[in-house]
């Protein structure tokens, strides 16, 4: 039972940090069922590979009660899958071993968990009753996926393929700690027979920490629970929240597709249309703050910042000391504080948040001095005729050192089969720009205020209509 992890980002070797394994040596950790070996293939700065062996012992499965009932067949608690197919004895395995990378820490390089990697992820032997049900799992999530299909005996090819897949995934930008949950959550959706461990209340709350922030947007997020509850009675009470939590979230964007890689491998495979819908309000999110820790900002506005999301993100980022929300709405700014938890933060926690209630519209004081600001989907909220004043008040009286603005693309509204021609994404959306006209507008005010501007375009690009969101990045 084999599990690799692969990078390029620079340099690689980073990995070692973020799994808390070092590269160069082997790593063994006893587990009631055997022994999780980890060790690294390829350590370079250009490329780095970690990889999780499950040893499996079938009589200690047996012994343990952990292996299949048999129903009758006494042999088949010897003779089955469970010591090299995927399953959640790998998702444990990957937990108890990777557990500081699955919860997003790493004490000794505290800012590497929020950056977003392009990983490689490779699972072998991983059962499904057909390709397709492995493409429904993970290409919403924004992956390209490709398959190996393994012969049920290659000595005899009449037979034809059995159920067992490598799978193998890559995504440009993406946590460590999300890739980790993905694969937690969702290998053990595939097992066929019972799990190795009783379901209980407390894997029901598993489920909502390591899927709660990715769960409630899948489109398959009701087969993905029952499957990994194995239709236990608190079933129906975990997708009631799972649904709650996709309501709270509904102002969302999904994204149309998936990496390009994804969508072709798909329609070759199945005759469903392509709906992959990762989160695109998310990636906006983190694409900014991965880009305030490249700026290296300490002091950061969040302007319009709604219930939290980016202020929870800063928040994790060590370099940031205090950040500065604001919003003109009341309720939302509630929201946001309830959400993060401002009443149960450590003082010095406290000390670093401020939340605010004020307009774009009008010069505020409290905003000068800051190294950073995010405007992230909020011009279009204003009348075009009132950004004049936004630009105003933020460039000019502001001027933090580097300001980021994040808007839809109108070119891409094309492909929202829901929206009618000249239709705007959101009702409360006052405009929304073609690329040429964002990139004029940007243009403009860096040169009226001394800044300057680099666009680059957020989600999955096609050629004719570019991505679905994009971003500005102002600096000094």
């Amino acid at each position: 039972m084999l599990l690799t992890i692969s990078t390029t980002h620079q340099p690689a070797t980073d990995l070692g940090y973020l799994l808390h394994k070092n590269p160069a040596r082997l790593q063994s950790v006893d587990i009631a069922y055997g022994q999780a070996h980890v060790f690294y293939p390829e350590a370079t700065a250009e490329r780095c590979t970690a990889a999780l062996l499950l040893d499996i012992d079938p009589i200690g499965l047996v012994r343990n009660h952990r292996g299949p009932a048999g129903e009758g067949f006494a042999l088949e608690q010897y003779v089955n899958d469970r010591p090299y197919a995927a399953s959640s004895f790998l998702s444990t395995a990957l937990a108890k071993t990777f557990n500081t990378a699955l919860n997003g820490t790493c004490k000794d390089r505290p800012e590497l968990p929020a950056v977003l990697l392009p990983l490689e992820a490779t699972v072998a032997a991983l059962p499904a009753a057909s390709p397709e049900q492995l493409y429904r799992l993970f290409a919403p999530l924004g992956y390209e996926i490709s398959l190996e299909a393994h012969p049920l005996d290659p000595t005899v090819p009449d037979w034809g393929p059995s159920r067992y897949h490598t799978l193998r995934l890559r995504h440009p930008a993406l946590r460590l700690q999300d890739l980790l949950s993905h694969l937690y959550v969702l290998i053990p959706v595939l097992d066929r027979g019972d799990k190795h461990y009783w379901i209980t209340q407390e894997e029901a709350e598993k489920l909502l920490r390591r899927g709660g922030a990715w769960l409630p947007q899948h489109p398959d997020r009701e087969f993905i629970t029952r499957r990994y509850l194995r239709f236990a009675e608190f079933v129906n009470p975990m997708l009631e929240r799972l649904l709650a939590a996709d309501a709270e979230a509904s102002d969302d964007e999904p994204l149309i597709a998936a990496a390009e890689g994804s969508e072709t491998e798909w329609a070759a495979s199945s005759q469903q249309p392509v709906t992959p819908s990762q989160n695109l309000h998310d990636l906006r999110l983190d694409r900014v703050a991965e880009e305030i820790r490249r700026l290296g900002a300490q002091r950061v506005l969040d302007l319009g910042c709604g219930e939290g999301k980016l202020l929870r993100r800063l928040l994790k980022l060590p370099q940031v000391e205090h950040v500065l929300g604001m919003d003109v709405s009341w309720r939302e700014l509630e929201r946001a504080r309830q959400r993060l938890h401002v009443a149960e933060m450590p003082p010095r926690q406290r000390e670093r948040l401020t939340l605010t209630q004020g307009s774009l519209l009008y010069h505020d004081p409290r905003l000068a001095g800051y190294d950073a600001a995010a405007v992230v989907e909020v011009i279009e909220h204003l009348d075009e005729s009132r950004l004049a004043a936004f630009e105003q008040v933020v460039f000019a009286r502001a001027r933090p050192g580097a300001v980021l603005v994040t808007t839809p693309n109108a070119d891409y509204n094309q492909r929202y089969e829901t929206l009618s021609a000249g239709e705007f994404r959101h009702s409360d959306h006052r405009f929304e720009w073609t690329r040429e006209q964002f990139a004029a507008w940007a243009a403009g005010v860096a040169e009226r205020h001394g800044y300057r501007v680099r666009i680059e375009p957020l989600g999955p690009e096609y050629a004719e209509v570019g991505a679905p969101s994009q971003l500005a990045v102002f600096e000094v």
